[in-house]
């Protein structure tokens, strides 16, 4: 699949790469004899190339503290490296096809960074330039990155990974190199990335998504760097797809329900079939943003309307996932295993790429894109976006976290502009298979999949316990609790039992790369920006278990329905209500029905129970529920072992509250009820029995009733629920609005042409071909 190859974006400096201090490039960026001459805004190209690296030299406290801990990662680099004939570092053995090559560029960016920042302990150091350019050097002629270097092993490595890095290091050296130096580095970069458009090791392969953005850009600075016309204006064009007739344009809205890219509906995919906002749609926006920076006011700028597009990507696409400044799990893909890259990390990645946007716009676009960027940083309690204490966190390229992160941000802030304020939010995704809710107390997704979207993906050796984060995972974001899954939960939680799913207690399924299921149906239906109902037709990955899974979402919380259990394997069928992260030795006093729960313990016929700091769960039918608390301990290697991404083996002990319903083995149209009330108060838990009323709980269809008589249902075949009847699969809802009467529908299994409803006797056919699962309006 297009864009597997992932290697390491973002292995060594969270701090951001560095340059040299203002000085003319001129010379530098002349480029080859043979090359033509430079144009005017080459040079501008790579000066605002740079400062995409060090910043702006915009003095503060945090820039200080910042520039300390960069300080103290790049000299220990430079330290520990040894310019001569063998390996820079001992840990990074040279040889082709090595899997350590990346990280080699990525420390040697961090020195030069340090040498280029103003005020860093290497900076403006002769001795430190002079093993900067022999290390560079080194790589160079023992073909460890060269024309001569044969791709071997990842093709991201040789193609994005590498020139990335070596870019941002030749962007800081530009004014001590000559151009035949620069020519010489850059003679591997334009081997492998030649054309932005297509794969060089398989021209068959068109490139798209956030892999065609970074090429782009790629080709865009190091033509620059040559003064190749050509060159900049192929990569100004590839963002859009020019060559291609806009086919694989990294912007444009895709009508389908799968495929790489941005979709009608806000969705973003990469690798075909997997949710990707939250890692490969930040990458190429990040891109995108870097090129509109760096061509600004030169001949080779943006057009206009690309330029407006990509400002209206970030509400559209980005902001609904984001909470407290974090990226929501079920749209990080196997990122969420990466030690490096926690849902904070790629929400400061975000918030760099917007707050570099805004620095562009104009107008209502740029007051849209300040205020959502300062309400992200004013929210990161958490991970405060202005602090960077750990540089080697997270280094994507070029680097917007960092310094020029902190540095774009507070000018921005200084402004004084309004952040933008949480309005509540129900949105269906039918392109990518979800959703989110969004309250003004708390937040919550959903983690499904179909035979349109993957369950999990897991390569590179990463995600490795991903097995069920696609199975009905239901992620709740709750303001007492905004580093819950960046706390180490990965690599602590137990896998097998994750909030919301059903699942088997017996051995794990193989790990595949992005399975799919074997069912269509998938998807939900909105009512207003405060309600919506969301239903799946589920199976095990090794088809021995099947269920009817339903979330009606409202204010205070969601109604979970499960119905039509059945499993043959076995082993114990257990649905969890709830797996919580209560921090290393948490505490939090668990109730049910006023009784305190202390360590292990089964419930009968329980009505309600509470957890302290967390919130209220309303057991709504009979079931026999395991209280567990326990401490795992995990290692962020268990989960991800990847060559340039795998985590440390240093152990992370958490404490875990786990509310399990227990189905025995062999379950047959097994059922469960129950309610998650976030941030609820004990009263405020035990009152809302008044809330919501369950009117079925079948393997046909699945339904609730509102206070205000609204009636949610989910339909997996043709049925009937109170005063509805439908044809077939689809999700309903129904009641009262300002105009009278009003019929929402949706077509979960996106393979229907009409979907008939009829409503006190009165038939209505509700056209759902090509709505990708989108609701429908209708009048009654």
């Amino acid at each position: 699949m297009p864009g597997f190859g992932y290697f390491d974006r973002r292995t060594a400096l969270r701090g951001g790469a560095a340059a040299a201090a203002s000085v003319a490039l001129t010379s530098a960026l002349a480029g080859p004899s043979s090359a033509q001459p430079a144009a005017p805004g080459s040079s501008s190209i790579v000066t605002g190339y740079r400062e995409l690296q060090t910043g702006i030299n915009r003095p503060s406290a945090e820039r200080t503290a910042a520039l300390a801990n960069l300080d103290r990662v790049a000299k220990a680099y430079h330290e520990s490296m040894t310019v001569g004939d063998g390996p820079l570092w001992k840990d990074l053995p040279l040889g082709p096809g090595s899997d350590f090559t990346t990280s080699m560029y990525a420390r040697l960016r961090a020195i030069a960074v340090n040498w280029g920042t103003p005020g860093g302990a290497l900076a403006g150091d002769p001795a430190v330039l002079a093993r900067i350019k022999g290390a560079l050097e080194l790589l160079y002629t023992s073909d460890q990155y060269s024309e001569k270097t044969a791709e071997i092993g990842n093709w991201y490595t040789y193609e994005i990974g590498v020139p990335l890095y070596l870019l941002h290091i030749l962007a800081t050296l530009a004014d001590e190199l000559t151009k035949d130096e620069l020519a010489k580095y850059l003679k591997p970069v334009l081997k492998f990335s030649g054309d932005p458009n297509r794969r060089t090791n398989n021209p068959n392969v068109v490139e798209t998504g956030a892999n065609r953005a970074d090429k782009s850009m790629i080709s865009i600075v190091s033509g620059a760097m040559l003064g190749d016309v050509d060159r900049i204006h192929r990569g100004v064009g590839a963002f859009t797809d020019i060559e291609g007739g806009g086919a694989a344009s990294v912007i444009a809205k895709l009508h389908r329900a799968a495929g790489d890219g941005f979709h009608t509906d806000g969705s973003f995919l990469q690798h075909d079939s997997v949710p990707y906002p939250g890692h490969y749609g930040i990458i190429l926006l990040t891109a995108v943003a870097s090129a509109i920076h760096v061509t600004k006011g030169t001949e080779f700028e943006l057009p206009a309307d690309v330029r407006d597009a990509a400002y209206a990507l970030v509400s559209d696409t980005f902001a609904p996932f984001v909470y407290a400044g974090a990226l929501m799990e079920s749209v990080r893909g196997r990122f969420l295993s990466r030690q490096g890259e926690s849902a904070h990390d790629i929400g400061h990645q975000l918030t760099g790429a917007v707050v570099l946007l805004a620095r562009s716009a104009s107008g209502k676009r740029k007051e849209e894109l300040g205020g959502l960027a300062a309400k992200w940083i004013t929210e990161d309690t958490f991970a405060p976006y202005l602090k960077i204490p750990d540089p080697e966190r997270f280094a994507p390229g070029p680097d917007l976290v960092g310094i020029p992160g902190i540095e774009f941000a507070q000018e921005l802030l200084a402004t004084e502009v309004r952040a933008t304020p949480t309005v509540a939010t129900h949105r269906v995704f039918g392109q990518q298979d979800r959703m989110v809710h969004i309250t003004g107390g708390w937040s919550a997704s959903l983690g499904v999949a179909s035979t349109r979207i993957s369950r999990y993906e897991s390569i590179n050796s990463m995600n490795l316990h991903g097995w069920y984060v696609g199975d009905g995972a239901l992620y709740l974001f709750l303001p007492k609790a905004k580093g819950h899954f960046t706390d180490a939960y990965w690599p602590t939680v137990d896998p097998l039992l994750l909030p919301g799913t059903t699942t088997k207690s017996g051995p794990t399924p193989k790990l595949e790369s992005v399975p799919l299921t074997g069912k269509d149906h998938c998807g939900g239906v909105r009512w207003d920006a405060r309600h919506g109902a969301h239903a799946l037709d589920f199976v095990s990955q090794d088809g021995t278990l099947t269920a009817k899974k339903s979330w009606f979402f409202t204010p205070s919380g969601v109604v979970c329905l499960g119905a039509g259990i059945t499993d043959s394997s076995g082993e114990r069928i257990r649905t969890t209500i709830e797996n919580r992260n209560l921090g290393e030795n948490g505490t939090g006093v668990l109730l049910a029905d006023g009784h305190l729960v202390d360590g292990s313990e089964s419930l009968r016929r329980k009505r309600w129970l509470h957890l302290e700091r967390v919130g209220g769960y309303v057991l709504l039918d009979d079931a026999e529920v395991t209280a567990l608390r326990e401490d795992r301990t995990g290692t962020w290697r268990d989960i991800d072992k990847g060559a340039n991404t795998k985590g440390t083996t240093v152990p992370y002990t958490r404490r875990y509250q786990k509310l399990v319903i227990e189905h025995g083995a062999k379950p047959s149209n097994a059922s469960y009820a129950y309610a998650v009330l976030p941030t609820a108060s004990v009263l405020e838990t035990i009152a809302s029995a008044w809330s919501w009323r369950v009117r079925s709980n079948t393997a046909t269809v699945q339904a609730v009733r509102l206070w205000d008589a609204t009636l949610l249902a989910n339909f997996f075949a043709a049925g009937s629920v109170d005063e509805v009847s439908v044809s077939g699969p689809a999700s309903v809802a129904l009641g009262r609005t300002g105009r009278g009467w009003q019929l929402a529908v949706s077509d979960p299994t996106q393979r229907q042409e009409v979907v008939r409803v009829t409503v006190r006797r009165k038939t209505f056919e509700v056209p759902v071909k090509d709505t990708f699962g989108a609701t429908q309006i209708v009048r009654v």
